[in-house]
């Protein structure tokens, strides 16, 4: 699909990619203008459906708003566009995180082949894998992508897989002993068909009936369990630096890793509970590295595909 035209059908592909980005909780923090003057699609923090106790610096909603940006990206090329990504913008205007600037495409735009196809087929999937490994050339295709990103992607061993595992336990085990933060993430899950945002109560999330595995458990209840990949395959994204840039640039680096990953046909999911906790974050450090700051741990593997969380439509959000 090329056009050079912004009209309503392309401003509805760009936005309809936007909102299919993951982010924390399925909060979908952002809000999206058009500007004309410059051809830009603007994006916007949303801090009415921020997480005060998980994410009180507002580190995810950026990772989560980058990884929007990627998507916005990955469409602009998709229709012949040459995208052009400005972040922090304005310092008088913090609510603005970004703008994409849709210029023409003097040449051939950035390669995405295979991506847009990918950002419109990738789920999170909270299902067990079959443990089957990923092969190293596309792993390393993964790890190019978020090096291309200006962030980095540890592939840990089996004894370093486990101790990320431990420590996103352990992580896990607070949030659920934390009465605040429980209902901090309850509040988020939200009947089926009540609205774009949240996980709906029906959405299959089995927990791994050896602990080995620390899916997010949000409401507390009986769950049904299943038995999880023995061998877990897991990334950490991580930055050299840890600001607001760095942030927004690490989102970009984890969308393009995981639509990399589902254009092989590989499943992820997100493990995030080390990064809520100031302590935890700092043992997620990938051995060996300075001035590492781990943004979000990827699983990754073969399996189901898994349920989509609802989206806003292109024009409610």
């Amino acid at each position: 699909m090329r056009t050079q035209e912004i009209d309503a059908t392309a401003v509805e592909t760009l936005l309809a990619a936007a909102v299919a980005a993951p982010s924390i909780h399925n909060t979908q923090p952002w809000r999206f203008g058009m500007a004309p003057a410059t051809r830009s699609v603007e994006v916007r923090d949303d801090r009415s459906r921020a997480l005060p106790l998980a994410d009180p610096d507002r580190r995810a909603l950026h990772l989560s708003a980058g990884a929007a940006v990627f998507n916005l990206r990955v469409a602009a090329a998709h229709l012949g566009w040459n995208p052009r990504v400005t972040l922090l913008p304005d310092p008088d205007d913090p609510e603005l995180l970004a703008t994409v600037q849709l210029t023409a495409a003097a040449e051939a735009p950035p390669d995405h082949r295979g991506l847009y196809a990918a950002l419109l087929r990738r789920h999170t999937s909270r299902m067990p894998f079959t443990g089957r490994p990923v092969p190293e050339p596309t792993v390393a295709e993964m790890a190019d992508a978020a090096r291309a990103e200006g962030a980095h992607l540890y592939v840990p061993d089996i004894l370093q897989t486990r101790r990320l595992l431990q420590v996103t336990s352990a992580a896990e085990l607070r949030n659920a002993t934390d009465r605040a933060r429980t209902a901090e993430s309850r509040a988020w899950i939200v009947p089926p068909g009540s609205g774009p945002y949240g996980i709906p109560a029906t959405l299959a999330r089995p927990l791994d009936r050896s602990g080995r595995m620390p899916m997010r458990d949000f409401t507390g209840r009986p769950h049904p369990t299943a038995r999880f990949e023995r061998h877990a395959q897991v990334a950490l994204v991580w930055t050299v630096r840890d600001d607001r840039e760095a942030w927004l640039r690490a989102g970009q680096a984890l969308e393009h890793t995981l639509l990399v990953a589902t254009a092989h046909g590989v499943r992820t999911s997100m493990l995030h509970q080390a990064m809520e906790w100031p302590d935890l974050r700092e043992a997620m450090r990938a051995p060996g590295t300075k001035r590492c700051h781990p943004q979000l741990l990827i699983r990754f593997g073969y399996g189901p595909e898994g349920e989509p969380t609802p989206r806003a439509t292109a024009d409610g959000g």
